[in-house]
């Protein structure tokens, strides 16, 4: 079986990740001077966390790097499997649920700090995180995305 990043759709969803995070935020998650395939590769071996979800109306995970997936304590079928909210404690969704609405309404949101909680439950806080409006070239909504390098096990 090839690699997550040589998957076609992997390949066009990084398009779209990058593209939305450019558009909105002003500049580039990672850099873009390779091609298409580096770049998604670049993006899955990143040592930022990103995450993204779909537009269900119980969102579902559709893409973590290597990092996401580490710190998520999953591997990648079962993280594409995973409805977004429970990556938070019942406790946190409420908040988690309002920080995804801002950034819906706003584009993005930057410096975003919140708890989550890995699959064998262990909390970690999120600082200085970004999460955005993944959507395609004309605007077709799609998604949202998270970035973050700074957390701390709780």
């Amino acid at each position: 079986m090839n690699k997550i990043w040589e998957r076609p759709w992997v390949i066009e969803w990084t398009q779209y990740v990058l593209d939305s995070y450019a558009h909105l935020v002003k500049e580039e998650l990672i850099s873009r001077e390779r091609t298409l395939q580096e770049q998604t590769e670049g993006l899955f071996t990143s040592p930022l966390v990103v995450a993204s979800h779909g537009l269900q109306d119980d969102p579902i995970l559709n893409y973590g790097n290597q990092t996401a997936l580490d710190l998520w304590e999953m591997d990648w079928e079962q993280f594409t499997q995973t409805p977004s909210r429970l990556t938070a404690e019942p406790v946190n969704r409420e908040e988690r649920a309002r920080m995804l609405e801002q950034a819906k309404t706003h584009g993005f949101i930057s410096d975003y700090r919140g708890i989550r909680i890995s699959r064998s439950g262990k909390r970690f806080l999120v600082e200085r995180a970004t999460v955005w409006n993944v959507h395609k070239p004309n605007g077709t909504p799609l998604g949202q995305a998270a970035t973050f390098s700074h957390w701390t096990f709780l």
